[in-house]
């Protein structure tokens, strides 16, 4: 009977990896994009009305370069012409590494320079790929497990390679697949993967535990400083000992020490640009304090990370953690001890690359 069981919990393994990514794509809207000549400012509503953190940037066709030397093209599906081609994707740490690079002052007039003139700020938007519907699970995951966080899907390719991530594509039209859509999708079919949610993270190796963090009278402007020079999404925001000699200026090591909330670039697609110029030289408790009493802020989905942060434990499962941070729609997961202090993070590249080895390896 167990060997049965085994047998069945194989077989569901199996089918799970060979899916297609057109499944994941199934319900996902249509893209959202802003055009080349949009204004920073612009741009950020636009992230903010969407509840979105990146988008592409359509450019009329053969005056650019793509992002990464990418040729990612949206014809015209009556006469077959190309209409557009992405020249890049914009995150918000690309607004970071802006606003950090120039200042505090003036913010009001730097956000009115076109979008297209910050694509590359950050690593992220220096390559835009595609993945293409016919893709397996298990290829996808092995993208989306590198670090690339999100990709572009052709709903109607005229490409015949479909295998991997590509940066050449033409389509009629595009959709955007996340590590987040992964995952929330990986949640929804996880009687499939009981034996590996059931274990805990610090056997799966999925706990990274090197952890840098801001202290909580650390300014917005440094923060964002810092976490654009070390390429980081967010960082945890430790508690203040007033009895130290604290660097307040720069990231520090977060490890042994009390987290009571989470800095993220997410943080400023709710906030109106009025309201960053003038935050930008608060702490950052004050400035997600001030973010939270926003209408703008609760009406664009974000929470606030310090009434309720994320963590988890070593000895949490899988499932565990996968269940907090889909339920929560964060990227990561602060992993504590007992005590409550910091001990390493887990983030969603993590997560997805211990379940594609377990996905892929010979043991039941």
């Amino acid at each position: 009977m167990q060997e049965q069981e085994g047998g069945e919990r194989e077989r569901e393994r199996v089918g799970l990896r060979e899916r297609r990514v057109s499944e994941l794509i199934r319900d996902k809207k249509r893209l959202v994009e802003v055009p080349y000549t949009a204004s920073l400012a612009d741009t950020i509503n636009a992230l903010m009305a969407n509840r979105i953190v990146a988008a592409p940037v359509a450019a009329p066709p053969g005056h650019w370069i793509g992002a990464g030397g990418s040729m990612i093209m949206e014809w015209d599906k009556q006469t077959g012409a190309a209409r557009k081609h992405y020249i890049g994707m914009v995150t918000m740490l690309d607004v970071l590494a802006h606003i950090a690079g120039n200042g505090a002052e003036d913010l009001d007039r730097r956000m009115q320079v076109p979008v297209s003139s910050i694509i590359g700020h950050c690593l992220e938007s220096l390559t835009l790929w595609t993945i293409n519907t016919h893709t397996s699970i298990a290829d996808c995951m092995e993208v989306l497990s590198k670090g690339i966080h999100r990709a572009l899907v052709p709903v109607d390719s005229q490409m015949e390679n479909i295998g991997g991530v590509e940066l050449m594509e033409s389509a009629s039209s595009y959709r955007m697949l996340t590590q987040m859509d992964l995952l929330r999708y990986l949640k929804d079919e996880q009687h499939h993967l009981q034996p590996l949610f059931q274990r805990p993270v610090s056997q799966l190796g999925a706990v990274v535990d090197t952890v840098f963090g801001v202290f909580t009278k650390t300014k917005v402007m440094d923060a964002i400083s810092s976490i654009n020079r070390a390429s980081l999404n967010a960082v945890p925001i430790l508690e203040s000992n007033a009895a130290l000699d604290e660097d307040h200026r720069h990231l520090v090591n977060g490890k042994g020490r009390k987290a009571v909330g989470t800095f993220s670039a997410t943080d400023l697609r709710g906030c109106p640009i009025s309201v960053l110029q003038s935050c930008l030289q608060v702490s950052v408790m004050e400035f997600i304090k001030r973010l939270s009493e926003i209408p703008l802020h609760e009406s664009s989905g974000l929470r606030n990370s310090t009434d309720e942060l994320v963590t988890c434990r070593a000895e949490s499962s899988l499932g565990e953690v996968v269940e907090k941070v889909v339920n929560n729609h964060v990227h990561r997961a602060w992993v504590v001890d007992e005590s409550g202090m910091l001990t390493g993070v887990i983030s969603l590249t993590d997560i997805i690359k211990v379940i594609r080895v377990w996905m892929l390896s010979d043991s039941t």
